[in-house]
């Protein structure tokens, strides 16, 4: 009971800490150890990454004067964050597992780990991580940052001759529990800067980071338009050239997300950028729609190499109950716009999995988008058949510092799992999602409680009762039981104990009276 109270609760604290720019703790370390770092890890749910840098740091372990945590910004204005609790517990937890200490014992050197380079669109990137075209990438200086920070590459922010007139302010954000990014709004459009400062920008960008995937994102309001954009992101010198048919918040009707909505417009609008250019075409889709492979296959008829999905779902975050208006509050007024972060992720990775199922669409290289922060998240993507990651909100909230983390992990799980490239666990999970009718349904799986974790507070009693099947007894000695005559085997009770006392047991044949 203890070590599980103990690891939920340094998943807790660590999630307390603020991430501050040139990070105090860090700095105040006498012995010159990378506290900042170890929780950065940890706040990004790279725990084996987080526990490899506590066992870097030995210099913690006879610490007696805490400057990191006396140095800690949450001390200002409450109780620091207790970093050397939470070094103490994961330096142990790497000492008693043998896997750890065989990554401890991991060169630090390029080639030290596996391997994250692959192909996307016939061209070879570093790793799969790029930044989504978005305000994270819209002039020279915020792209070099991200390429030399170890970025794959860069989408850059959508060029148009339409002229942009950006709202002030532009952003709104859903928290939970004091948790901020749950969802994120934005009414950003395209990009402001002249078209000629843009495809020069791309010209250095290319010139200087050979190596880097450079994907210029284009968006015309006609045929000769969309033919222009791609003709000279050509001689820019781009890699990829990416059709933004998918923006939700254009101030112009037959543009973005209303053109995405036609197969016929994605159709010619992709034929007319491929006229312009000998440069693989993907089309950015929209999942402000219902069916989102009859639009895929229109832009592939009409020439697109791959497909990138998904862009930002048309919301109403929240109302401002002042204004009576939607957040953001312009001038008394607002508007139904984009929504993104980690609340959009199920639904990107529903519409991955139908492009990736489908015998047309799926055999295109897919670029994956839509509530990726973590190496998790970026898994779940990798799994369903991307090539490809595009990542904004999670670098909007947390910076481009989080490339680290991103790469440690995926890294870090493929040598738990003997992979030794991305290629062989690419698509591995999209034959194992099927439709309802294909499921097992003749079997169950009942909930088996651990005494040594359940500390008696009878959430899983509560959320039975009231929203399951009423098969879980809570008697005075506050030590649940499962009613086997009235448990389903739904497993609700195992997501909402806190302490993971509630796991998946054997399954077995239903007995049917």
């Amino acid at each position: 009971m203890k070590d599980c109270i103990t690891k939920n609760m340094i998943r807790e604290e660590a999630n307390r800490c603020w991430m501050c720019h040139a990070p105090v703790c860090s700095a105040a370390c006498k012995s010159g150890m990378q506290p900042a770092r170890m929780l950065r890890s940890l706040r990004l749910e790279n725990e084996a990454g987080a526990t490899r840098h506590a066992r870097q740091m030995e210099g913690c372990l006879t610490c007696t004067a805490r400057a990191c945590e006396k140095a800690c910004l949450r001390g200002r204005n409450g109780q620091a964050v207790k970093i050397h609790d939470i070094f103490s517990y994961l330096y142990k937890q790497g000492e008693s597992s043998s896997e750890q200490k065989a990554t401890d014992s991991l060169p630090t050197g390029k080639h030290s780990l596996p391997d994250l380079s692959l192909d996307f669109c016939g061209i070879r990137c570093e790793n799969p991580f790029i930044l989504a075209s978005s305000p994270i990438a819209h002039n020279y200086e915020m792209c070099a940052r991200a390429l030399d920070a170890g970025w794959g590459g860069i989408c850059f922010k959508t060029i148009s001759y339409y002229p942009v007139e950006e709202v002030s302010p532009r952003f709104d954000q859903v928290q939970q529990g004091g948790v901020p990014f749950i969802g994120f709004k934005n009414m950003e459009q395209l990009s402001e800067a002249p078209i000629r400062t843009n495809f020069d920008i791309l010209y250095r960008l290319k010139q200087h980071y050979p190596d880097k995937l450079i994907i210029s994102s284009i968006m015309g309001r006609t045929e000769e338009e969309w033919t222009h954009l791609a003709h000279f992101s050509t001689l820019a010198g781009a890699d990829i050239i990416e059709c933004n048919f998918s923006c939700p918040q254009m101030t112009s009707e037959g543009m973005g997300c209303d053109v995405g909505q036609n197969p016929s417009l994605v159709r010619s609008f992709t034929a007319a950028a491929c006229r312009g250019t000998h440069l693989p075409v993907i089309a950015k889709m929209t999942p402000n729609l219902t069916h989102i492979v009859p639009v895929a296959r229109a832009a592939c008829e009409g020439g697109a190499t791959g497909i990138a999905a998904i862009n930002t779902i048309k919301s109403i975050t929240r109302i401002d109950e002042e204004a009576m208006t939607a957040l953001p509050v312009i001038n008394g007024k607002s508007s139904v716009s984009g929504y993104s972060g980690k609340a959009i992720r199920p639904i990107a990775l529903r519409f991955i999995h139908e492009l990736a199922s489908d015998p047309i669409i799926g055999q295109a290289p897919l670029s994956g988008i839509g509530g990726i922060e973590t190496w998790r998240d970026a898994l779940d993507f990798l799994l369903l058949g991307c090539t490809n990651l595009q990542i904004c909100t999670s670098v909007m909230q947390y910076g481009y510092r989080i490339i680290d983390d991103l790469r440690e992990g995926l890294q870090l799980y493929m040598q738990r799992k003997g992979y030794t490239n991305l290629s062989q666990l690419t698509g591995l999970a999209v034959s194992n999602i099927v439709p309802p009718e294909s499921l097992d349904r003749t079997t169950i799986c009942r909930p088996v409680i651990d005494r040594e974790l359940c500390i008696g507070c009878g959430r899983c009693y509560i959320s039975c009762q009231d929203g399951g099947h009423q098969a879980i007894v809570f008697p005075p000695s506050r030590r649940p039981a499962i009613d086997e005559a009235q448990c389903v085997g739904c497993l609700l009770c195992s997501l909402v104990c806190p302490t993971g006392a509630i796991r998946q047991g054997e399954r077995i044949g239903k007995v049917h009276s």
